[in-house]
C-alpha cells in the first residue's frame, strides 16, 4: 500500500526542514574573523613660550598609534595675550595668569572624561634662557608661578622648563618634515608609509632672541654636540642642529643699536637701516640690559638718544655684519660663523621667520629684512645655486612651523599605545545566508506540525 498524500506532503517538509537546518548548522560553524573597533581619541597641550609672546597647540592622534608613534594632527592654535613670560619680572604671577585664557580654549574641545588622560607641557625657548644668564632667581619665580597656574588644571601637567636650543631646532625639523609627509605618509593603498630619506626638508627658524637651522647632512656629522638622534615611526634619525643664542631679530636690533652708539658716541645717532627722516627717542639704559650686551654705555652720554634714519642700506648692511664673526670661520668650508661647525648645507629648506606686524615695528623692517639675508648668504652660507631651495613658510602641511609639534610627536613615543577593541564577527553574506536559513528551517518544522495536526485523513 502506497504512502498517502498526507504522508508525502509531510515528508516533503520534513526533509526540507532536515537540509535548512543542516545547512544553517554549517553556516554556523564558520569561522569569526577579528574586527577594529574605531580607536579612542587622546589630546595633548603645549604651551610655547617664546622671547615675544606665547602660544598654546591643541594636538590629537589616535590612541592606538603607527610603529610606535603617534599621528598627530593640530586641533587649535591660541596666541596668549601679553608680552612673553620673561617680560613679567616685576610681576611672575601675571606670567601665569596670562596662560588662563587659551587654556581654557583648549579644555572647551577636549572632552570631560579626557581631561586627566591629556598631557600638558609648557617649554620655554631663548627669551628665557637669556633671562637665566641674566638673572636666574627672576626666571625661577616666573617658572614657580607659571607652574601654579598650569598644575592646578585638570589635565595632566608634565611641567614648566627651559628647552634646550638644540631641542628647539631638531623638533623644528620634526615638525616641517611630519607636515609635508616626508617622515611617514597615507599612501593610496589605504596603508602608511615612509618616503625615501632623499626628500627630507632642512630647517630654519628665526625667533626673537635666536636662530636655529636644522637638516641631514650629505656625510657623517663631525662635531657630536651638534649631533640630534631621534626615533620616529619605527625610524631613526640623525640631524645636524644648532642654536645661535642671541642671533634672533629682537636681540640683533638691540647688539644693532648699541654697536652704533659704541662707534660714534654722541646725543644724536644716526641710523642706517631707519628711513631717512624718521626720528625718535630712545632710552639708552635698556639697550645694555641684555646678556648678549657685553660692553658698558659710553658715561659722556645722556640717558636718552635722539635717532635719525639716513636711509642707507650699504652702511645698514655693513653695520650688520659688525655683529658676526666671519674671519672665525675663513678658509673652512665645514664652518658657518662665530667659529661654529656645519657641514654643507642639504637638499630643500623651510624658513620660519613670522615677525610681529604692527605699525611699531614698520621702522625695523628694512634692518630685519637685511639681517635675514646676511645671515643666510654669508652666515648660514646659502649661494646662488642653493638659494632657490629656500621657501618661507608659517605653516607645513597645514600645521604652524614651530618645535611644538615635533615634541608632541616624540612626546606619544612615550606615551603607552590603546591597544583596540576587538569583537569576532562573520561577513555580512554569510550572516544573511545563516539567518535565512535559520527561518527557513523554522518554517518548515512548523509547517511539518500543521500537516500533521490538521490536515484531514484521506
Amino acid at each position: 500500500m502506497g504512502l498517502s498524500r498526507k504522508e508525502q506532503v509531510f515528508l516533503a517538509i520534513l526533509g526540507a526542514s532536515g537540509v535548512s537546518g543542516l545547512t544553517a548548522l554549517i553556516l554556523l560553524l564558520v569561522e569569526a574573523t577579528s574586527v577594529l573597533l574605531p580607536t579612542d581619541i587622546k589630546f595633548g597641550i603645549v604651551f610655547d613660550a617664546g622671547s615675544s609672546h606665547t602660544s598654546l597647540f591643541l594636538y590629537q592622534w589616535p590612541a592606538d598609534k603607527e610603529n610606535g608613534t603617534g599621528v598627530v594632527s593640530q586641533a587649535l592654535a591660541c596666541q596668549v595675550e601679553g608680552p612673553g613670560i620673561s617680560s613679567y619680572t616685576s610681576d611672575p604671577a601675571q606670567a601665569g595668569e596670562s596662560l588662563r585664557g587659551c587654556l581654557e580654549e583648549a579644555l572647551v574641545l577636549i572632552p570631560e572624561a579626557q581631561h586627566q588622560k591629556t598631557p600638558m607641557f609648557l617649554g620655554a625657548t631663548a627669551g628665557m634662557r637669556l633671562l637665566r644668564q641674566k638673572n636666574s632667581s627672576q626666571a625661577r619665580d616666573i617658572f614657580a608661578a607659571v607652574t601654579q597656574v598650569l598644575g592646578r588644571s585638570p589635565v595632566d601637567f608634565w611641567g614648566a622648563e627651559l628647552l634646550a636650543g638644540q631641542d628647539e631646532g631638531a623638533f623644528g625639523w620634526i615638525t616641517v618634515n611630519y607636515g609635508l609627509g616626508t617622515l611617514v605618509k597615507y599612501s593610496f593603498t589605504g596603508e602608511w608609509i615612509q618616503p625615501p630619506e632623499e626628500m627630507l626638508v632642512g630647517a630654519l627658524d628665526m625667533g626673537g632672541a635666536s636662530t636655529q637651522i636644522t637638516f641631514v647632512p650629505g656625510g657623517p656629522i663631525l662635531d657630536k654636540s651638534t649631533q640630534a638622534d631621534f626615533r620616529l615611526y619605527g625610524s631613526n634619525y640623525s640631524v645636524y642642529t644648532h642654536s645661535y643664542l642671541c642671533f634672533g631679530r629682537d636681540q640683533m636690533l638691540s647688539r644693532l643699536l648699541v654697536g652704533l652708539v659704541q662707534s660714534r658716541p654722541a646725543a644724536l645717532l644716526r641710523h642706517p637701516c631707519y628711513l631717512s627722516g624718521y626720528q625718535t627717542t630712545l632710552a639708552l639704559a635698556p639697550l645694555y640690559e641684555s646678556p648678549c650686551v657685553h660692553t658698558t654705555p659710553p658715561p659722556s652720554l645722556p640717558q636718552n638718544l635722539t635717532v635719525e634714519g639716513t636711509g642707507n642700506p650699504g652702511a645698514c648692511v655693513s653695520a650688520i655684519r659688525e655683529l658676526f664673526n666671519f674671519s672665525s670661520c675663513q678658509g673652512r668650508e665645514d664652518c658657518a660663523f662665530d667659529g661654529i661647525y656645519q657641514p654643507p648645507l642639504q637638499g630643500k629648506f623651510y624658513v620660519e621667520a613670522s615677525y610681529p606686524g604692527q605699525d611699531r615695528w614698520l621702522r625695523d623692517y628694512c634692518a630685519s629684512g637685511l639681517y635675514i639675508l646676511t645671515l643666510l648668504h654669508e652666515g648660514y652660507r646659502f649661494s646662488e645655486e642653493t638659494w632657490p631651495s629656500l621657501e618661507f613658510r608659517k605653516q607645513a602641511g597645514g600645521v604652524d612651523i614651530g618645535w611644538t609639534l615635533g615634541y608632541m610627536l616624540n612626546l606619544t613615543g612615550m606615551i603607552p599605545a590603546d591597544a583596540p577593541a576587538q569583537f569576532r564577527a562573520v561577513s555580512y553574506g554569510v550572516w544573511v545566508a545563516k539567518v535565512v536559513f535559520m527561518v527557513l528551517t523554522l518554517v518548515a518544522v512548523v509547517g511539518a506540525a500543521l500537516v500533521q495536526l490538521f490536515w484531514l485523513q484521506d
